[in-house]
């Protein structure tokens, strides 16, 4: 088969996040995630930060990866310590869970 059909075939994967933030704190999470996604090099393919509305504490972190692997090589003393940083902040710890992105459509660009 050609690599390029090989590519064809490869998933992405998606860790995904669903947490409550104490009241108030949303916003200073949100500036923690940008700073833990912004120390993200290879296999990271984008972040979303997604806020339930209207204006709650909860969210939905995702973060797209080429593989699983590349989401654990790119943990470092940063990224561990803006997450421990980052967990005083919830109500309770966040729920979490990888997927495998079977599906992707992109609108206009």
């Amino acid at each position: 088969m050609s690599a390029e059909f090989m590519d064809f075939l490869k998933h992405n994967y998606a860790y995904v996040a669903i947490g409550e933030f104490k009241p108030g704190k949303f916003a200073e999470a949100e500036r923690l995630f940008a700073n833990a996604v912004s120390t993200y090099t290879h296999g990271f393919k984008g972040a979303y930060l997604l806020r339930e509305e209207p204006d709650t504490d909860k969210g939905i972190a995702l973060i797209l990866w080429d593989n699983i692997e590349d989401m654990d090589s790119n943990r470092n003393e940063t990224h561990e310590k803006i997450l421990k940083d980052m967990a005083h902040l919830f109500i309770s710890p966040p729920t979490t869970a990888f997927y495998q992105v079977s599906s992707e459509i992109s609108g206009e660009t």
